[in-house]
C-alpha cells in the first residue's frame, strides 16, 4: 500500500521560499533547512525507511528480573553456548557471551578443584546460573557462613560487595554462567585472609 505523502517535495519548499525571500527581502539567503519545518519531515517520512520503523530490535533488560531471565534464556540455549566451551588445566576457563547497555555476559568452565578464590565483585551486582556440573559456593554474611550447592538450573542474586567463593569440589567438568552489572573492572581477591563481614541484605 502507497503511504500518502505528509510533506512537500523539496522542490515545492524551495519554491515557498523563494517567494518568502522576494516578498520580505533579507540581507543575506536563509539556508533550506530555517524554513521552520520539523526534523522529521526534513529528513523524510520514517515510515518510507524500513530500517528506520524496526520494532524487531531485541529489548535490553534493566531490571534484577530481566537480568535473572536473560541469564535463564541464555542457559536454555544450548546451542549458544556449549560449542563455546573449553578448559584450562591451569585457570577456569572463560569467553565473554553477550553485552549490552550496562551488563556483560560470561561462560566459565570449571575442572575438578577449581575455585574463584574468595572475593567480591566491587560495584557490580550479578546473577550467576550452573548450565553443566555443580558447584559449591561459599558466602559470609553477618548471619554466619553459608554453603550451598548449585546445580544445573539453580540461580544465584547478588548485589555489590558480596563476598563468596565458588569451587568446583565435584569429580567432573562444571559450566556457568555469570551477567554482571554495570560490566566487572573490579574483582577484590581476599586469599586466605576472611574479609569483615558483611552486612545483611535488607
Amino acid at each position: 500500500m502507497r503511504m500518502p505523502r505528509l510533506r512537500q517535495r523539496n522542490r515545492d519548499r524551495k519554491q515557498n521560499l523563494t517567494r518568502r525571500t522576494t516578498a520580505v527581502p533579507l540581507a543575506a539567503p536563509r539556508p533550506a533547512w530555517t524554513d521552520g519545518l520539523s526534523d522529521v519531515s526534513i529528513a523524510g517520512d520514517p515510515l518510507a525507511f524500513p530500517h528506520l520503523a524496526r520494532t524487531d530490535l531485541p529489548e535490553h533488560p534493566t531490571t534484577v528480573a530481566g537480568y535473572a531471565r536473560l541469564v535463564r534464556e541464555i542457559a536454555a540455549d544450548r546451542d549458544r553456548w556449549a560449542p563455546l566451551v573449553g578448559y584450562d588445566a591451569l585457570t577456569r576457563w572463560y569467553a565473554r557471551l553477550e553485552t549490552g547497555p550496562g551488563y556483560e555476559v560470561w561462560l566459565l568452565s570449571w575442572l575438578p578443584g577449581q575455585s574463584s578464590g574468595f572475593h567480591d565483585h566491587g560495584q557490580s551486582s550479578g546473577v550467576m546460573t550452573v548450565v553443566r556440573g555443580e558447584l559449591t559456593e561459599r558466602s559470609l554474611t553477618r548471619s554466619g557462613e553459608g554453603t550451598r550447592v548449585l546445580r544445573p538450573g539453580s540461580r544465584r542474586v547478588f548485589s555489590a560487595g558480596y563476598l563468596h567463593e565458588v569451587v568446583n569440589a565435584s569429580l567432573e567438568p562444571a559450566v556457568s554462567i555469570h551477567l554482571y552489572t554495570p560490566g566487572l573492572v573490579e574483582m577484590n581477591q581476599y586469599g586466605a585472609v576472611v574479609p569483615e563481614l558483611q552486612p545483611e541484605p535488607r
